[in-house]
């Protein structure tokens, strides 16, 4: 499969207090680079989460958001923990007793301590498993997002090099009859140049020039690398890297055929080639 650097998942687990949403989002970037945006009370969850990530994917700048929201009847479910308030309760007499100016604990402080409200609060252990459900549940979606946008990328860079192809073939029985012209038209100029002509000499300048002119190895390179792009497509994977580098072989093959011609069609063609190059490398750059 082609994967996009581009994706977006999420989904959404209930907990007994909270919904806890998972979401992905993606774009392209020129290596892995991973943000996470959770809650405090989740930051110990992170490398673990991270490691989901790095497992699945290769390229892109990719967003992890991990959020909290109250559930509306979550505070029904809160109760006062007796064996947790036993505890606070010998301890704050043990403080006391240890340090009689310390004030004691109010309400708010015994509300927040960890335990205090409630048996249906989420232990950490717990929490970990079900964001590892749910993240591993959206990286499913969120690569399947990804490879369909990668579907329609490869699709559209395999009309590009099919269109550059027929380009590369309509130039290429061209060349022995555009070379053949343009030396005899070299050699009219040549002979009303040169008095005293020296057909000899005039025919070796002519085939050196020529040769300076035939694009025939350009051609092939073309066609080569045109070849490779396709073959690179129909294995998949994390190729946007090598079709990038392929990009700009092909666009230097195409500079050349350009700078080397002498005939108005053969320029034509080197401009669509560039042209259509420019076109794949933008789409590339989606590419993982």
């Amino acid at each position: 499969m082609i994967y996009s650097m581009t994706g977006f998942a999420s989904a959404t687990r209930e907990l007994a207090t909270a919904a806890l949403n998972v979401e992905l989002r993606s774009v392209n970037h020129r290596y892995l680079d991973l943000q996470f945006r959770l809650p405090e009370e989740l930051r110990a969850l992170e490398p673990g989460l991270r490691e989901l990530l790095v497992a699945r994917l290769q390229r892109g700048k990719v967003e992890c958001r991990i959020g909290l929201t109250p559930l509306p009847h979550a505070q029904k479910a809160f109760d006062l923990n007796p064996e947790v308030l036993k505890q606070l309760r010998v301890l704050s007499e043990k403080l006391r007793a240890a340090w009689p100016s310390v004030p004691g604990l109010t309400a708010a402080d015994i509300l927040r301590w960890p335990g205090v409200l409630g048996s249906d609060t989420v232990s950490l252990d717990a929490m970990r498993a079900v964001c590892h459900e749910a993240l591993q549940s959206v990286l499913e979606d969120f690569t399947a997002s990804r490879a369909r946008e990668g579907e329609k990328l490869k699709n559209l860079l395999l009309e590009r090099v099919a269109a550059m192809e027929a380009r590369v073939v309509k130039v290429a029985p061209r060349m022995p009859q555009v070379i053949a012209a343009f030396q005899e038209k070299l050699a009219t100029r040549l002979r009303e140049a040169v008095a005293a002509s020296d057909d000899e000499r005039i025919r070796q300048e002519i085939v050196l020039f020529a040769n300076r002119i035939d694009v025939d190895e350009e051609l092939s390179r073309l066609t080569a690398h045109l070849g490779e792009v396709k073959r690179i497509l129909g294995t998949g994977g994390a190729v946007g890297k090598r079709l990038d580098f392929l990009m700009q072989e092909l666009n230097r093959e195409a500079n050349t055929l350009g700078s080397k011609s002498v005939d108005i069609e053969v320029t034509q063609v080197s401009l669509e080639l560039k042209l259509l190059i420019e076109q794949m490398r933008e789409q590339i750059q989606n590419i993982e």
